[in-house]
């Protein structure tokens, strides 16, 4: 669900087409690629109208059949969003479809967050395109950022008319996205909430969803689970493998909107012709370039993989390893068989020493802020810092290891397993691990929250806690760090007043962090 509203405004400023800016529906203008646009209204689920553009390739008169490429927008996004990447569809080939999910700017209804209405619009956009254009009905595909992405895996599920997908900066399931170690993401969710309300017209039962969300209602707990369920594409995973259709994935290493681990297990689970890539970056931001028309990976490997799963194309994308990560460095791209293959080699580093924190107090250690920390990582490799000799003790806790004689190229999923001893029967901690240099300054690797309930107080409990997944390389000579503190302003907290923690490890059930490192 695409957040960056300013640069939604922009690319519609961009494009000189948003709100009561675009054209008339059905009026048509000459690309400057000479093919054809064209904005129109479709009938969504219940006659609900959506206002969306059509480009088709030049000279396209009827007499040929056309694979054709659906793209719901972003959350948030008015209808010209994906027109740069339409154009060039179309020079190459495509009709290209791309409508404003319902609930958003012109488009009729209320916002729907992916829920059955959605998925029918998708379907009923493809019969459009169908009747309506010189599309092939054995060649659709699908593709989206963000929440057109999530829309696009779902009407894959439900729709087997969709034979290739590119869910770009999307997720496939909900609720580990922004509730991941029963936690609530609360700048992801406040940023997901204030831009629909800006943009769009939330239906009522959105609006009872993000408030019971936020404001911790845990007497409605399973309701929100089932509702995020009923919206995430890995429920519905048995049906994509039926269907198979050939899904492409990407993601950033640093979303803070739909972390990459979600993904990376949906990925797993698919039978069908597949591809997982990841990248630096933050929500969105790894295909951003590329919505502005400028050279763009992941949208390139996109138009590989359409041109190969619904043109027939010989470009080789089908025999090249699947997996393909990018570290957040200078290093190029790296290709594996499967995501199990990220995972070769396993450092364990013991957590031996007992350590004991008091709740409620920001250490100094977090993971930043939604949107931006991440994608100055991206262009400047500046992830959030901090100075691990100086972190209060009193309120972090905090294990290195020794310094590595060479370099340590972590790659996939981290995984600190500990045990815990709270004074309350609720409470958060966030666990980070950080690459300390020789001054003892982090630079923050990777993190994940966790919150328990219903706890007895002073009964130890073991925890396993995977971190977001990352590709970091580590400089021969620093240390690892893995700091806990129980305050990070990406999350709430559910620490009573007073609260302390205790993380200790039993000689029957040793404490560590287990370091996925590349193989060599």
């Amino acid at each position: 669900m695409r957040t960056a509203l300013t640069f939604a405004v922009s690319a519609a400023l961009v494009a000189g087409t948003a709100l009561g800016l675009a054209p008339a529906a059905g009026a048509a203008t000459a690309a400057e690629s000479g093919g054809t646009l064209r904005f129109v209204d479709i009938a969504g689920e219940g006659g609900t109208v959506l206002k969306a553009n059509v480009v088709t390739p030049a000279g396209a008169d009827g007499s040929i059949r056309y694979p054709v490429i659906v793209l719901p927008t972003s959350w948030a996004m008015p209808q010209v969003e994906y027109l740069a990447q339409a154009q060039k569809l179309a020079d190459s080939g495509y009709v290209v479809v791309s409508y404003n999910s319902r609930g958003f700017w012109q488009s009729g209804g209320e916002i729907e967050t992916a829920g059955p209405k959605d998925i029918a619009d998708a379907s009923l956009v493809i019969d459009w395109a169908l009747a309506h254009t010189p599309a092939d009905p054995a060649k659709v595909g699908m593709a989206g950022v963000s929440y057109g992405a999530g829309i696009s895996l779902l009407t894959a599920a439900h729709d087997k008319r969709v034979r290739a997908v590119a869910a770009l900066s999307g997720w496939a399931d909900l609720i580990d996205s922004i509730y991941s170690g029963r936690t609530q993401h609360l700048q992801a969710a406040a940023l997901l909430g204030g831009a629909g309300y800006l943009t769009g017209r939330p239906g009522p039962e959105l609006r009872q969803i993000l408030g019971d969300f936020l404001s911790s209602n845990l007497d409605k707990e399973d309701e929100m689970i089932a509702w995020g369920r009923k919206r995430s594409a890995a429920t519905y995973v048995d049906a994509i493998n039926t269907n198979r259709p050939a899904v492409m994935l990407g993601n950033a290493w640093g979303d803070t909107i739909f972390p990459p681990n979600q993904f990376a297990s949906f990925y797993e689970k698919l039978s069908g012709p597949k591809r997982l890539e990841f990248r630096p970056g933050d929500h969105a931001t790894a295909e951003a370039t590329g919505l502005l028309g400028l050279p763009n990976d992941t949208w390139t490997s996109a138009h590989r993989w359409f041109d190969h799963h619904l043109k027939g194309v010989d470009n080789g994308v089908d025999r090249e390893q699947p997996v393909r990560l990018k570290p957040r460095s200078d290093a190029g791209y790296e290709g594996y068989p499967d995501w199990k293959s990220v995972h070769a080699a396993q450092r364990k580093f013991a957590l031996t020493d007992s350590e004991h924190v008091w709740a409620n107090i920001d250490s100094g250690a977090n993971g930043g802020v939604v949107m931006l920390s991440n994608l100055l990582d991206q262009f400047f490799q500046a992830p959030p810092t901090a100075s691990i000799p100086l972190l209060p003790r009193a309120f972090a806790a905090v294990w290195q290891s020794g310094r590595s004689d060479s370099a340590q190229r972590v790659r996939g999923t981290a995984r600190l397993h500990t045990t815990v001893t709270p004074t309350a029967e609720s409470g958060t901690f966030v666990a980070y691990l950080y690459d300390v240099g020789p001054l003892g300054i982090g630079r923050l690797i990777t993190n994940a929250p966790y919150t328990f309930h219903g706890k007895q107080p002073g009964q130890p409990f073991a925890v396993d806690l995977d971190l977001f997944s990352t590709a970091y390389d580590v400089p021969a000579g620093h240390r690892l760090a893995l700091v806990v503190d129980t305050v990070d302003p990406l999350y709430i907290e559910h620490n009573p007043t007073g609260a302390q923690l205790t993380f200790s490890s039993p000689a029957a059930d040793p404490s560590y962090v287990s370091v996925p490192l590349r193989a060599e």
